[in-house]
């Protein structure tokens, strides 16, 4: 006779209701007998014809090695337990949780830019992802990909108002809305999930480009009904008018000509990554100006794509003398950009009383007869604080 014996097993458990995050544990008890047969995890996910969720062999069979790997959904998913990611928005919207590592942080152990600029690009994939649209393109969903047609960022706007410190917790919220006739519009937001003060915002504008002949193209109506059920009409950064970017010249204060492309530097797209344009418009302000300031707002005009074998050169032109006094704009230039921290009161920035830097810049291909405009860019800069941004 088969002895009888009962078993507790007490697993971790974390859920999201309502924008709160809750942190538990599930207990099971198992009953069984010494001559019980303990199934594996895909006999258990096969033990209902129709009902698995896991491959066959015979799907498997038609699968390529990639595929089998990635395990891209083919259809919604509302959680992603490998990402830390959820569908929110009433159904649209996503949001991952992320920890800032230590690769992602500078010499003062905060966030870098470029790695708010990496978690944008992550948990927009991720969020096509989850949408279960994700064909095997860069972000390219199944119609586009039928139409040989990828995504390219022409526009970007972010503003900071404090940058994530090594180890913090964030939650990193994004959407999709129309732009146009012809583009998305994909916006985001960074918060600590600690304190829940929101660290920066960003938007951007995407379009549609031919793979083959690398010429923009207009929206497809199956793309259009693909991802029109995703769209929100709502904004990160309220932008009546965008700033308008003038186009430098040779007489730029700093120039940067020793620039080339690496191979590192592509995407899967085969073009140097938007990312990298950053890192070279920054490294071309002086470093002494760097040393004592921080970055607080950014805006990208993309004009054409760059590949591994063009020169590229920086140029860089700060404004002149602008001030910010007791929350009033005194400035000699337009289109000042006031950080979200002030407008709402939702991120520390210290005393009213700060002064604002501005510069200008432009990336352009060097070429034997004439040069091509890459992205032209403004940044906003402030000096630095060491307070860290805690909620009273």
């Amino acid at each position: 006779m088969a002895a009888a014996f009962s078993c507790p097993v007490f697993l971790p458990s974390t859920f999201s209701y309502n924008g709160n995050r809750y942190h538990g544990r599930i207990k099971i008890k198992i009953n069984a007998t010494s001559s019980t047969k303990v199934k594996t995890l895909n006999e258990i996910a096969g033990a209902g014809k129709g009902s698995s969720s896991l491959a066959t062999s015979t799907e498997i069979g038609h699968l390529s090695q990639e595929q089998i790997r990635q395990r891209i959904p083919t259809r919604k998913q509302l959680v992603d337990p490998y990402r830390q990611g959820l569908i929110i928005e009433r159904g649209v919207g996503y949001r991952q949780t992320v920890v800032v590592r230590s690769y992602e942080v500078g010499p003062y152990k905060t966030a870098t830019l470029e790695s708010l600029l990496n978690l944008f690009q992550e948990t927009a994939l991720n969020h096509v992802w989850m949408s279960g649209l994700l064909s095997n393109g860069f972000g390219a969903t199944h119609g586009m990909v039928r139409n040989n047609l990828i995504w390219v960022v022409s526009r970007m706007q972010v503003q900071v108002d404090h940058y994530p410190i090594w180890g913090e917790v964030l939650e990193i919220d994004t959407w999709v809305g129309a732009s146009g006739k012809n583009g998305m519009r994909r916006d985001w937001l960074i918060r600590s999930q600690a304190t829940g003060i929101t660290y920066a915002r960003a938007t951007s504008t995407w379009v549609m480009m031919n793979e083959k002949t690398r010429r923009l193209s207009k929206m497809p109506e199956e793309v259009r009904d693909e991802i029109s059920p995703w769209f929100i009409d709502k904004r990160a950064i309220n932008e009546d008018v965008p700033e308008k970017i003038v186009k430098l010249d040779d007489n730029a204060r700093y120039v940067n000509s020793d620039l080339k492309p690496k191979r590192s530097d592509l995407d899967m797209n085969h073009h140097v990554n938007n990312v990298k344009y950053v890192r070279w418009m920054l490294e071309t302000i002086p470093d002494k100006f760097l040393e004592s300031h921080q970055l607080s707002g950014i805006v990208l005009e993309y004009r054409r794509e760059c590949g591994s074998s063009d020169r590229v050169q920086s140029l860089c032109q700060p404004d002149e003398d602008e001030t910010l006094t007791n929350g009033v704009e005194q400035s000699l230039l337009k289109n000042m950009i006031l950080t979200p921290g002030i407008m709402e009161g939702n991120g520390y920035l210290g005393p009213l009383d700060v002064k604002s830097y501005g510069y200008t810049h432009l990336l352009q291909i060097k070429g034997d007869s004439k040069n091509e405009e890459i992205v032209r860019g403004r940044t906003r800069w402030r000096k630095k604080l060491s307070t860290l941004p805690y909620s009273s």
